[in-house]
């Protein structure tokens, strides 16, 4: 799983270094290249074995659905492949850069089967707004968990 974070910078090319054990981790879970992709207020990098079980979970649901179609639109039609270079940097394509307001310093924070990779701003404001909100969501989370 992926966990932990560290703070990086990506340069004007859109060029960011995948720490060392996120990269590792990425090896383990395949050898074909990762999925980036956006989400709402930032990106996520998925192994490829993970992502595609993404996709046939998004295939399962009904199409007719206008909120399947529209985040099924959202985050696969924003999904790009992203190869590793041998110096241990993506490229991140401008419009996914924009998308999430990469500037110049991110935050990549592992999150179980992925790779946030945030504007550092903006993810010190959402984590704010996480602790801020710490009481409701450890409610909503266990609720969710009971059967």
């Amino acid at each position: 799983m992926f966990r932990g974070r560290h703070e990086h910078t990506i340069d004007k090319k859109g060029r960011l270094s995948i720490p060392a054990g996120f990269r590792t981790e990425l090896q383990i879970r395949g050898s074909r290249p990762p999925i980036l992709t956006n989400y709402k207020k930032h990106l996520a990098l998925y192994a490829r074995e993970d992502w595609e079980v993404i996709e046939q979970d998004l295939l399962a649901k009904s199409q007719m659905r206008p909120d399947v179609r529209k985040y099924t639109r959202f985050v696969v039609g924003g999904a790009m492949e992203c190869p590793i270079d041998n110096q241990g940097r993506i490229l991140v394509p401008p419009q996914l850069r924009q998308h999430a307001k990469l500037k110049s310093k991110v935050m990549l924070t592992g999150v179980l089967d992925k790779i946030e990779i945030w504007d550092s701003k903006l993810f010190e404001e959402d984590q704010l707004e996480t602790m801020d909100n710490m009481e409701d969501i450890e409610l909503s989370v266990d609720a969710s968990s009971a059967i």
